[in-house]
């Protein structure tokens, strides 16, 4: 017990049953599925994981924050169509810029999240749940309900999915699944090591001691909420580059995803534990049921149900087992530090 307790943490013991879930998940659906264990199966789900993944890490530094963003689902929606609809327009445009735009738009419609739950005091679930449908009526008034076609588009976009950064036996890694991996590990390497990044947790887990040490709680929240729909907006454009094919409908019900990612991966939905590597085995446990229940046959509305079980079970658990965990680490590590002192007490 001591040795799990030094070298093993509550929030590690969620992301190792996370792991064993996600292999228990695969096991069984390659007994349901013919063909299962094929390159067109990883590729299927690793495109999906890339576009749940980028917007699951944007969401965890809200949820870090003790806040959350219901609007990414819209943002990821209008990132994809409008910067569909520019590619389409100026087809001499650089790669760079087209991201740029999507990632832009993102991040302002992020700002004002931001500032409506900073400045305006409004909770964060009343902000994003109204920028939402916001964010939707904007982008099927300005469209006209006109779809993004695929041969409309640059050829580079078009050949995105396809472009292979690396190949491992049969299984090619492609830019975008490449592209989320890096940002995974950018964001967990600035939350955990860097002072930046673990505002976030100090911000979500006791909001009152960081604002007595003078800790730039708005500035804070502001940041996460702009990250957050920056990252929507890059996977906006990276459901751009895999479906080719936009309409105004493209993103919705997407935050319903995201946030079962964040949360099925052990962040804290009450703010202050978490890890970006955990949102990320959850977007792998999302990405794996969509594709293989869609291969089954089963309908959206069972695979929304089943996300929102999870949510539930994910909740349920951080209430009850962590903190129980929590609680038995924190009395253990105290008698390991009061057994000294009593010892030399003893010894004088």
């Amino acid at each position: 017990m001591k040795w799990l307790q030094r070298h093993i943490r509550p929030e590690q013991i969620r992301e190792l049953s996370l792991l064993l879930l996600i292999v228990v998940a695969v096991a069984i659906f390659s007994g349901l599925i013919t063909n299962y264990f094929t390159p067109r199966t990883f590729d299927r789900i690793a495109s999906s994981v890339a576009i749940i993944a980028v917007a699951a890490v944007g969401q965890t530094l809200v949820v870090l924050t003790r806040n959350i963003d219901l609007s990414v689902g819209s943002l990821i929606g209008c990132a994809a169509y409008f910067a569909g609809t520019v590619a389409g327009q100026h087809q001499d445009l650089s790669p760079v810029a087209i991201v740029m735009i999507a990632v832009a738009l993102g991040a302002g419609a992020g700002a004002i999240n931001g500032l409506l739950v900073t400045l305006g005091r409004v909770p964060s679930i009343i902000v994003t749940l109204g920028t939402l449908a916001i964010y939707r009526g904007v982008l099927v008034d300005m469209s006209g309900s006109k779809t993004v076609t695929t041969d409309s588009l640059p050829k580079w976009i078009v050949t995105l999915p396809r472009s292979v950064v690396v190949a491992i036996g049969n299984l090619d890694i492609t830019v975008s699944i490449a592209l989320a991996i890096v940002i995974v590990i950018v964001f967990q390497f600035a939350v955990t090591r860097l002072n930046f990044g673990r505002r976030f947790y100090a911000v979500g887990s006791n909001p009152d001691a960081a604002q007595l040490i003078g800790m730039p709680m708005r500035s804070t929240v502001f940041t996460a909420f702009v990250l957050s729909g920056a990252l929507a907006g890059l996977a906006g454009f990276l459901t751009l580059a895999r479906y080719g094919n936009i309409t105004v409908d493209n993103g919705r019900g997407q935050e319903l995803q995201v946030v079962a990612a964040v949360v099925v991966g052990g962040v804290n939905i009450f703010g202050g534990s978490g890890t970006v590597f955990g949102a990320l085995l959850g977007a792998v446990l999302i990405g794996t049921l969509e594709q293989s229940l869609y291969r089954l046959e089963i309908s959206e509305f069972w695979r929304d149900a089943l996300l929102g079980l999870l949510i539930l079970l994910a909740v349920a658990s951080d209430a009850v087992i962590l903190d129980r965990l929590r609680a038995l680490w924190a009395r253990t590590e105290l008698k390991l530090i009061a057994k000294p002192s009593q010892t030399e007490g003893g010894a004088s």
